[in-house]
């Protein structure tokens, strides 16, 4: 009896602004996680992981904007998001397990010379794959994130964000969603955010997520946060960030990544009006940043 269930693809129909083909390889045996792969196949890589509780619909807006300036663009859902499969029980997941689920994609289309893009949880384990493996990255863009290491002032916001995700009878998705937005959500895409999760058992993943941030500086993941920083903090490649002025949680937090990191110095940094999901706020706008990040950075020919 496996404790893997996936989303039947039903859910998935006519979604507005989401004519992608899916891609699928398994990340360990009988774990089969979901990608979308648009734009250029010969072009420079983007990758871009999104957080809790999205998936890759939230870069809709984004990726035609991408693939029309010639990238090849790579959208995984995590495991237990979208159409990836989803462990049924919370102890499934961890924060070094997305990791290793994550890298196991990287290494598997040998990804190199890529661009990350982080929002949220994206941001928490694309950093760590930065940090584990910087001959494969070319770029940052940091929206919206934070590589945490149980230092400094967690904002109120984040513990009433994690309180609500054990406590509620009902984690309401597309709600979770409209709430970090600043611009008005149709019904239908909030539907489109709560399509995954047609019941309880599927939501496992994102039920624990907000749990696995290390808020304590003796959290073992705390600690090799703290590890990471130091190869980041050495790292001397482009680096953007790119927050929305409406996110409480992570407020202030571009500044981190302006202070420590080489890259940053001399950057087009910004700040939209938006809220914690920008990209559903403001995707063509931010994409059209990354691009010009992008093109700004690649030594010319």
């Amino acid at each position: 009896m496996t404790n893997i269930v996936r989303t039947p693809e039903t859910r998935f129909e006519n979604l507005p602004g989401y004519p992608f083909s899916p891609h699928y390889l398994n990340v360990e045996e009988g774990l089969r996680l979901h990608y979308l792969d648009e734009g250029d196949a010969k072009g420079p890589v983007i990758l871009l992981l999104h957080g809790e509780p999205t998936w890759s619909y939230l870069y809709r807006k984004m990726i035609p904007v991408l693939a029309a300036a010639g990238f090849r663009v790579l959208a995984p859902d995590l495991i237990g998001f979208g159409k990836s499969d989803k462990w049924t029980e919370q102890k499934s997941y961890s924060y070094q397990k997305h990791i290793d689920w994550v890298t196991s994609f990287l290494i598997q289309l040998d990804l190199k010379a890529v661009t990350l893009f982080g929002q949220d949880w994206g941001g928490l384990i694309g950093l760590r794959l930065v940090a584990a493996m910087p001959e494969r990255f070319a770029g940052i863009v940091a929206s919206n994130t934070i590589l945490p290491t149980g230092q400094g002032v967690v904002p109120d916001a984040f513990y009433q964000w994690r309180a609500y995700s054990q406590k509620s009878p009902d984690l309401n998705i597309g709600k979770v969603i409209r709430s970090g937005t600043v611009k008005p959500m149709p019904d239908e895409v909030a539907a489109a955010y709560d399509a995954p999760f047609p019941s309880e058992e599927y939501k496992a993943g994102a039920r624990i997520f907000p749990t696995l941030v290390p808020v304590e500086e003796k959290d073992p993941e705390a600690i090799q946060n703290k590890k990471a920083w130091q190869a980041l903090m050495q790292w001397e490649k482009p680096v953007l960030t790119v927050f929305g002025d409406a996110d409480e949680i992570m407020k202030g937090a571009e500044k981190i990544f302006q202070k420590l990191m080489p890259g940053a110095k001399g950057q087009d940094h910004a700040m939209l009006h938006a809220g914690h999901f920008i990209q559903e706020d403001v995707g063509e706008e931010l994409a059209r940043l990354v691009v010009a990040f992008i093109q700004k950075n690649t030594p010319k020919k």
